[in-house]
């Protein structure tokens, strides 16, 4: 899933991107500081988000969630028809946000920003993401929490693709943990500890200074 961040004035916004939604829309302090997010899903992460567990909630609960800004699904990136002038919706959420999280990151998502594709609403928005602040007036970062099979997540190529995004300054890879993993093997590849990269996240905001 993926998060983003927006602050209008004192008003911090947040895209995220994850699976494990509830711990991570938001930490007390970001809720007193005001903190909005807008998710955008892809097809596989909506699968998880069943309401069976309360890292798993329903659709229908995240929507109740008092930071909940909005939540975006790829067939909703165009209206049909379309005409000229009308919004798109990967460069509003562009505009929107003041930072990305997306939590996890997928070895094939992970892939797929190294080699540029665009081909759901999630990688469109990084495409147009603005790391320089050329076009919104501002610099903004994407944060990564990567999780993988460790087989996957050690694997050359992965190494090759994570180094490729350490290299561009305005991604921020958070590293795995190690863990016994849901498909039961226990090593390196998990994503960090919620509580961490929320942390990290409101840091990053500058809200632990607030």
């Amino acid at each position: 899933m993926v998060l983003e961040y927006h602050r209008h004035s004192h008003t911090a916004h947040t895209r995220v991107y994850t699976r494990n939604l509830a711990a991570l829309i938001f930490d007390s302090k970001s809720q007193r500081l005001g903190t909005t997010a807008r998710l955008i899903l892809t097809a596989s992460a909506a699968q998880f988000l069943t309401g069976n567990t309360e890292e798993q909630p329903s659709l229908a609960t995240i929507r109740k969630m008092k930071n909940v800004d909005g939540i975006h699904l790829d067939e909703q990136e165009w209206v049909s028809p379309w005409r000229r002038g009308a919004s798109i919706l990967h460069i509003e959420l562009r505009r929107w946000a003041d930072m990305m999280l997306i939590a996890p990151l997928s070895a094939n998502t992970l892939a797929k920003i190294v080699n540029g594709f665009s081909d759901n609403l999630l990688l469109s928005v990084v495409r147009a993401w603005d790391p320089e602040g050329l076009i919104d007036g501002r610099k903004k970062r994407i944060l990564v929490a990567s999780a993988m099979n460790s087989a996957m997540h050690n694997h050359p190529i992965t190494g090759k693709q994570l180094s490729a995004l350490r290299e561009w300054n305005w991604f921020e890879v958070l590293q795995p943990m190690e863990k016994t993993l849901a498909c039961g093997d226990t090593g390196s590849g998990a994503m960090m500890d919620w509580r961490e990269i929320v942390q990290i996240t409101e840091a990053r905001l500058g809200l632990s200074k607030e």
